[in-house]
């Protein structure tokens, strides 16, 4: 088990500074510029295209994604920017690959990238360790992004976590009766929105220094890209699960990808 004993200057807004922090994985991404992204776990098309679009050019940019690995919005985050340059905050004990769905995912973040636990070994989720996950979420990240989200539903406790800490929140433009959480967070003037993905991205980024972990960080486009490359070629599914078993897993859990006819779709 290993754990993190020097002070993280971003967890100084949190309410309570961890009284202990287990990782496995990379803590050089704790250095990098980082982002929070956020929402609904049965996210809308839209959402799902735009959350995807958004991680993939931060990870392309060299900007860490932090995210909850959870399933929806959480997931689609961490692919989009890819293993090398996320985080996944963890609602119970860094051994626990939760949820199981995503359990492949979790792996390769650990391998590559970064996990991060409050919790002990052994340690499993319960509905109070949710909103303990999500305030560690909310604060690493220099902004919130919150891609989809209705009122009453979970994200609502990170959005008041980030409004307490004084970070900015931004959200994508969704249509009327949909997101409501966000639409209202717009009516308010508590959010911002993304209207231009790439736009953001290269202001966000705009004072940033290159970093160090830029080959690894192409290193793991090129997997990626392969993969999509091979799937734009419509493959059959059942040549792709065998070529890809567990990113095709993936990407069809998150959204990336429909089968149709057993053919393999990019989206």
């Amino acid at each position: 088990m290993n754990k993190i004993e020097d002070e993280i200057a971003e967890l100084l807004f949190m309410k309570n500074y961890p009284k202990q922090l287990f990782y496995a994985g990379n803590l050089g991404l704790l250095k990098q510029k980082k982002i929070s992204i956020i929402g609904s776990r049965k996210p809308t098309q839209y959402s799902k295209n735009l959350a995807h679009k958004l991680s993939l050019a931060l990870g392309k940019s060299g900007v860490c994604v932090v995210s909850g690995g959870a399933m929806g919005i959480d997931a689609i985050s961490h692919l989009g920017a890819g293993s090398f340059s996320t985080i996944s905050v963890l609602p119970c004990g860094i051994d626990i690959k939760y949820p199981a769905v995503n359990k492949n995912l979790l792996t390769e973040i650990e391998n590559n990238g970064l996990l991060l636990s409050q919790f002990d070994i052994g340690f499993c989720a319960a509905p109070w360790s949710f909103v303990v996950r999500n305030e560690l979420v909310v604060a690493l990240g220099d902004v919130l992004v919150v891609a989809e989200a209705e009122e009453g539903s979970g994200s609502i406790r990170s959005i008041e976590f980030a409004l307490k800490m004084g970070k900015e929140i931004y959200v994508f433009p969704q249509r009327v009766g949909e997101s409501s959480a966000t639409n209202n967070l717009l009516k308010e003037g508590r959010a911002k929105a993304i209207y231009d993905v790439d736009e953001f991205v290269a202001d966000f980024c705009k004072d940033m220094v290159p970093q160090a972990s830029s080959f690894s960080l192409s290193f793991t486009e090129n997997k990626r890209d392969d993969f999509l490359e091979y799937c734009n070629t419509n493959p059959t599914y059942e040549e792709a699960l065998k070529k890809y078993p567990d990113k095709i897993f993936e990407a069809d859990l998150s959204g990336l990808i429909v089968i149709k006819n057993a053919r393999v779709y990019l989206l």
